[in-house]
């Protein structure tokens, strides 16, 4: 059965890359030989694989891929540094206007 990876590099710059390949060895040489000139990381070599996970579904792992990709910087390390249980409350909005605010609906102002 086929495997595969969803991987978090973090770059020259202290910068994230997220990925999904079917063959981390094979995609981490890609990386660091910068086969690809167009790509995120050529420039910001060298790259150090700092999270890899495994899927058997692809579709599963698609899905992680940009779940991930659309995280902050805190929830990419939470997982990086194997702090699964931090995501839900890296998550929670703590802003002023947050919903967290307000004790009940309010009804519309009609003036």
């Amino acid at each position: 059965m086929k495997q595969y990876y969803v991987y978090i590099l973090e770059c020259s710059d202290k910068s994230y890359y997220t990925g999904i390949t079917n063959n981390i060895e094979r995609r981490l040489v890609e990386h660091k030989l910068g086969l690809q000139k167009d790509s995120y990381t050529f420039v910001r070599r060298p790259l150090k694989l700092v999270f890899c996970t495994d899927f058997l579904d692809p579709n599963q792992a698609i899905a992680f891929e940009k779940q991930v990709k659309g995280w902050t910087r805190a929830k990419k390390e939470a997982i990086i540094n194997d702090n699964w249980d931090k995501l839900k409350a890296l998550a929670e909005c703590k802003n002023e206007t947050s919903h967290k605010g307000f004790d009940s609906a309010q009804p519309d102002d009609d003036n």
